[in-house]
């Protein structure tokens, strides 16, 4: 990092460090999180994608671009160290709470909602005399002490669950019999006009608005749907895509590597990392596979540009009122893209058709429909990494991350190694907040994240020294890292179970184990995750556990009798259209 970079932020920021404490509420800058959900490492234009995201390459283009930022390899543990800067499994959420095996349910790092003895950088900040508001998905949990009022967001409209649909106030899944939303803590419903990131930019911008006048620095969340599934997009945003795919997986995600060494994220002489086992060949597939398929893919490209025009409707929203020029922007994913079939879960199929969802290509991605890329596109988004959203491969943990606005320099990429835990403390810097050890009278869980703040202001080119270990577990896939060494587990079904060490600074591809080149480090590195493992009740998962498997037993378990009911209501719907048609043939030959 150059000294001019560590002059250009010092100068920017030191009113609000050095000023009376009754000027510095005009001088703190405001702070915007924004999270797209199961984006990949290449899926923003300025990582390497083919998709327009111009609003989100124009923040990084003024401020800085990590390559080497990590999160969880699902949404709720990333959401949850995000808003709290510590572990997952001490902040109570340590795997998908629709997917925790039963044996750990209700066991302190699996309560499925934020634990009441850690504090969140909204109730923090609000604390400090900011305004916080949030819209979007939230998932940490919907009981009174979880929502987001009750967690430091002055104005909110939050969805909790894993996701829904982004046209209308529906389920996207049979686990759940609505779509959960909720206004500054009370069940609410969606306008006519819904589409999920345009809802959340205008709700954003209407909490904003109506604290204009108060003269607050603000901490906006906004939490976008974009791109989980169900993938949709308005039409127009959609067709510009159409063919772009038709050719495949394997191009695109060739193309994507290309586009990232050239950028200069990652090494220039890594190699691509390998897809997993067991995956589609694109020329096997039928044509209309490949069609259909080729079709997904455009709208979750349109998806994420949908997104981004939205994100350029709120920057302009806050050049028009003044408030640009304060605002710091973190830009940033939850975990990889999204692999999963959900038409491959036996009855699936039926649902989507109970619920009157459509799958016509024609009109895919609009209201009413469900798409979704599955694990072959989803692994060129993740390019290129190896694996995707689930598992702990760097194609599911490796995300964008960019830091822009008020005072970040404006010179390229910071190919340090970071973690999502270190969010919340470089907010709190930033702002001039000190972390505590108490909050509201209770004893509180430290932050385990550390501050960017000196890596973005040149202070420092080590975020992190070779000999700390910084670890992350989720429904049993496991990474650690240690300098420029990761240690990782991938959980089947796509993953062996086996442990493995690689060199991510040399080799993020994941491409060639170390684990016997090396093994006085692997042991090491081992002891090291039981350590983490026992210092944030992180358990083993049960023998034969698969998450995605796990959702769809437990929702069994519960409705079962909904299937006996629909099974015997067709039956008599059968047996009495064949009696009528047996009794009018009668009346026929009568």
């Amino acid at each position: 990092m150059s000294f001019r970079r560590l002059v250009s932020l010092t100068a920017a920021l030191s009113a609000a460090f050095v000023l009376p404490a009754e000027a510095q509420e005009a001088t703190r800058p405001n702070i915007v999180v924004i999270v797209a959900d199961d984006v990949g490492f290449s899926d923003f234009g300025a990582y390497g994608s083919e998709i327009s995201t111009p609003n989100i390459d124009a923040l990084a283009a003024r401020g800085a671009q990590f390559s080497n930022f990590h999160t969880a390899p699902v949404c709720a543990p990333t959401r949850a160290m995000l808003m709290t800067g510590t572990d997952s499994h001490l902040a109570g959420i340590g795997n998908l709470p629709e997917s925790a095996p039963h044996a750990h349910r209700g066991q302190p790092g699996y309560l499925g909602r934020l634990a009441d003895n850690v504090v969140t950088v909204a109730s923090l900040l609000r604390d400090a005399g900011y305004y916080t508001a949030m819209a979007g998905k939230w998932h940490l949990g919907h009981d009174a002490a979880s929502l987001p009022p009750a967690r430091g967001f002055d104005r909110s409209f939050a969805l909790d669950a894993s996701g829904a649909d982004n046209w209308e106030k529906r389920s996207y899944l049979p686990i759940y019999d609505e779509a959960p939303w909720f206004e500054d803590g009370e069940p609410a419903d969606l306008p006519e006009d819904f589409y999920s990131s345009k809802f959340i930019v205008d709700k954003t911008i209407e909490y904003l608005d109506t604290e204009a006048e108060g003269g607050k620095p603000f901490f906006a969340y906004l939490a976008f749907q974009a791109v989980h599934i169900p993938v949709q997009a308005p039409r127009e945003f959609v067709e510009k895509y159409e063919g772009v795919y038709a050719d495949g997986w394997d191009p695109l995600r060739q193309a994507r590597f290309e586009e990232v060494i050239e950028r200069g994220l990652l090494p220039a002489d890594m190699e691509l990392g390998s897809m997993p086992e067991g995956l589609r060949d694109w020329n096997a597939l039928s044509e209309e596979e490949r069609a259909l398929l080729a079709k997904s893919m455009a709208v979750n490209a349109g998806m994420l540009e949908a997104m981004d025009f939205h994100i350029g409707r709120f920057i302009a929203h806050l050049k028009q009122t003044g408030a640009y020029d304060n605002t710091i922007f973190f830009v940033m994913s939850d975990n990889g893209p999204e692999p999963n079939l959900p038409t491959d879960t036996p009855g699936f199929s039926q649902w989507l058709w109970w619920e009157g969802y459509s799958r016509d290509i024609e009109t895919l991605g609009e209201k009413g429909t469900y798409a979704f890329i599955g694990p072959e596109f989803a692994s060129a988004a993740a390019s290129p990494g190896a694996f995707f959203k689930l598992y702990a491969g760097e194609g599911g943990i490796r995300v964008p991350l960019i830091v822009s606005g008020a005072g970040i320099p404006d010179e390229g990429l910071v190919p340090e190694f970071s973690f999502v835990t270190d969010i919340a403390p470089t907010i709190l810097d930033l702002a001039s907040v000190a972390q505590v050890k108490t909050f509201e009278g209770k004893s509180v869980k430290p932050m385990m994240g550390r501050s960017l703040l000196p890596l973005l202001t040149g202070e420092t080119d080590t975020h992190y020294s070779d000999t700390e270990s910084v670890g992350m577990e989720a429904a049993g896939n496991v990474a650690l890292f240690r300098g420029d060494f990761k240690l990782v587990r991938n959980m089947p079904p796509l993953g062996d179970g086996t442990w493995a060490l690689y060199n991510v600074k040399l080799d993020p591809g994941e491409t060639r184990d170390l684990s016997s080149e090396r093994p006085g480090l692997f042991v090491e590195m081992r002891a090291d995750y039981e350590d983490y493992a026992a210092n944030v009740g992180a358990l083993e998962v049960p023998e034969g556990y698969k998450q995605m498997q796990q959702i769809a037993d437990d929702w069994m378990d519960d409705n079962w009798w909904k299937l006996v009911l629909g099974a015997f209501v067709i039956f008599a719907v059968v047996v009495g259209l064949c009696w009528l048609v047996f009794l009018g043939i009668r009346r026929l030959r009568g």
